[in-house]
Parts: structure tokens; sequence; C-alpha cells
């Protein structure tokens, strides 16, 4: 029986292009495997997540599960090239997408080492949070992160997420260690605020 209230508009998941200055975010596809192979291999890249790279065949179940993700309209999932070189440097999606509730978390970013401290991350995020709150119509962003990695949390805070607590005993990593994860969010009403200040930080790395 219906109630009178109007329908909320569907979340579009169209795999979407998404380019800045110095990063230009790719929808992912089998395509790209070669070029990931050739940075994902750094053991640096994957300490803290909760899925481990080693190999071709982790890589390609990793690309798999993720375009598997897409086609089920929970994730848009780009690769990550840097613009001042034309290489691929990473990988990052948005996922755990809620139409129901116009929520959804930025993560599974991975960066090579190379890439760090250059603004490529910076905006990409940058580029994604637009694309979710104006392209999406987001409601809520969230971050979360594993409780021992300092730099992702302070890395998050920077771009101007809210703290929102731990999730104890919330993962089993892949060596068997127990990962507590620190989450974070921007809501919609924050974006504006957060928008401007992600602006002027990518100016001041012109």
């Amino acid at each position: 029986m219906s109630l009178g209230l109007p329908a909320k508009p569907a979340i579009d998941t169209t795999p979407v292009l998404l380019e800045g200055e110095r990063v230009r975010l790719e929808p992912l596809t089998l395509d790209h495997l070669p070029e990931l192979a050739e940075v994902a291999f750094e053991p640096t890249i994957w300490r803290w997540m909760s899925v481990w790279v080693t190999n071709d065949e982790e890589l390609e179940l990793f690309v798999a599960k993720a375009l598997a993700d897409a086609r089920a309209g929970s994730a848009v999932v780009w690769v990550t090239r840097s613009k001042s070189d034309g290489k691929v440097a990473g990988a990052t999606r948005l996922y755990d997408i809620s139409q129901q509730h116009r929520t959804m978390e930025l993560g599974f970013t991975w960066l090579h080492p190379n890439y760090h401290r250059t603004g490529v991350n910076v905006e990409a995020k940058y580029l994604q949070l637009g694309h979710a709150f104006q392209g999406m119509n987001a409601a809520r962003v969230a971050f979360k992160t594993h409780h021992e990695n300092m730099r992702s949390q302070r890395a998050i805070a920077a771009l101007g997420a809210k703290p929102e607590g731990t999730f104890r005993n919330h993962m089993i990593m892949p060596d068997g260690s127990v990962r507590h994860s620190v989450w974070y969010s921007i809501i919609r009403e924050e974006w504006p605020v957060v928008k401007a200040s992600l602006e002027a930080r990518l100016a001041r790395h012109r």
C-alpha cells in the first residue's frame, strides 16, 4: 500500500570518469590489470588493509570482486592515474552504497609510495567526494581505518571528516591479528565547508 510519500531518486552508480589537474580517476576495467600489476605488489601498500594483494592471482581476485560490486550497484570503482607521468598509481572506490539511506563509504584506497605527498590522493578524494555529494546526492560518506594506522587517521581528519568512534574487534586481518576500525564521516551539510577547505589545500599544492 502506498503511503503517498515521494519516491527518492535512485543513487546513480554508473561508472564515471573524474579528472582534475593532477589525477585522472578512470572507471576500473580488466584492461587495467597489467598497469595495476606494475604498482600493486609493494608490501607497504597492504599493511593496514583488510585484504592483502601479493601476486597476480590475488590482484585478479581483488579486481574481479570490485567489478562484481560495481555491477551490483553497491560500488563505484576507479583506478588512480597520475597526470604528471601518465601512470596508474593505485585504485580507490565508493562502496557499501545504500540506496535507502543515501550513504556510502570511501575507501579501499591504495597508492604506490612513489605518489605519496604529491597531491594525488588529496585531489582524488576531492573528486570522489564531489561526485558523491553533488553527483550522487549522498547524505553521508564514511571512512574507516585500522586503529594502528595513524597516518591514515591523520589524513582522513585533514580532509575535514569528523571522528565517530571505534568498532572494537571489527575485523580479523589476513595475518590473524585483530583490527579495531576507527570511523569518520562527512555529511551533506558539511560538504560546502569541506569542499572549500580542500580547494584551498589543492591551491597551496600548486
